[in-house]
């Protein structure tokens, strides 16, 4: 899906950064269904740790944005509950590294109440939760580990990159009946803005952007290193390499059709993400490539990722993250093999 192919919503607009993008998506889905309802540490008069849900407890009470004790295994496991019942809860984890110990709850209960059920019961919930790195975060607040959670069956996990996708990305994880991952790249809450239609619209789950259209070489990317991507494409376009990059968005379900359509075009391809490399998800798009479309393919598929080590304080952070110029060369090594 090409970003002509998204925008088509008319009316009014703001001018919104991806964090208060988050926090407009949130107030239109809690107006527009009462049975959605935000919980989580600090969600509430405090307005969350970034200010995503700034002024919710003002307008809809404590009885639909809930601040809840430091127990992110109680946080999931009561929403877990809530969404059997017919409620749509909405809860933050301040920080995906913080997620830990409700994992269990996560893909021990809500991926698995559709099946275990029979079909009886499903989860409607989405689970907020602000990632990755370069913010100069202390210990277990920089974690990039989606890969945990596309392992899972039953659960979708969506990461927007743009302030327009954050909104109508939100709005269709909350409709969804079944459990959403719903990863925010930190890095990139304030580092831009957008204009975002004030009324309610959805960009579809399962669906990748092409937010550059190229012939020589399909990169594929998600989250705060779009950006980063995009700019090494035009700075290679340059010296005559024309780079396609593809937002994936939503990285389960995959969109496997856009990934080999594009790949089958240019026959080469490179995968960006700053999560470390070993079971990384640029391994499994690499696999669905060569698996669907070996024939078209002219070169090795290049991975430019974090590196298999902690995340990094302060100093050699931005050394770990794929930046500008460490894409570039991954992306022209891709290209002229």
């Amino acid at each position: 899906m090409s970003e002509a192919q998204q925008t088509d919503v008319e009316g009014e607009t703001q001018n919104l950064t991806l964090v208060q993008a988050v926090r407009d998506g949130l107030y239109g889905e809690m107006e527009r269904n009462e049975d959605v309802l935000v919980m989580g540490e600090d969600v509430g008069k405090n307005g969350g740790v970034f200010r995503a849900t700034q002024g919710l407890y003002d307008e809809f009470g404590d009885d639909r944005v809930i601040d809840t004790p430091l127990a992110e295994s109680g946080i999931i496991g009561t929403a877990v509950g809530m969404s059997a019942y017919g409620l749509r809860p909405v809860p933050e984890i301040q920080f995906l590294g913080f997620i830990y110990p409700g994992f269990d709850q996560i893909v021990s209960h809500a991926a698995r109440l559709r099946t275990r059920s029979r079909g009886r019961y499903t989860c409607p919930m989405v689970i907020r939760a602000p990632y990755g790195g370069g913010i100069r975060a202390p210990e277990h607040h920089s974690e990039s580990k989606e890969a945990f959670f596309v392992h899972e069956p039953g659960l979708k996990v969506v990461i927007p990159s743009t302030p327009y996708d954050t909104k109508g990305l939100l709005a269709s994880a909350i409709r969804d009946p079944d459990p959403v991952m719903f990863l925010e790249p930190k890095l990139i809450y304030r580092a831009f803005r957008e204009e975002v239609p004030d009324e309610s619209y959805t960009v579809p789950l399962g669906e990748a952007a092409v937010r550059r259209e190229g012939s020589d070489v399909s990169v594929f990317t998600w989250g705060a290193m779009t950006r980063p991507t995009i700019e090494a494409a035009e700075d290679l376009a340059e010296e005559g390499i024309d780079a396609e990059v593809v937002d994936l968005r939503t990285l389960s379900p995959l969109d496997e059709e856009t990934i080999l359509e594009s790949f089958k075009k240019t026959g080469r391809a490179a995968v960006v993400h700053e999560a470390p490399k070993t079971g990384g998800l640029a391994g499994e798009i690499t696999s669905t490539i060569q698996e669907e479309a070996l024939m078209y393919q002219e070169a090795p598929i290049k991975r430019v990722t974090g590196f298999d080590t902690p995340f990094p304080l302060y100093a050699l952070e931005d050394y770990y993250l794929p930046e500008a110029a460490r894409i570039t060369d991954g992306i022209r090594e891709a290209a002229e093999f």
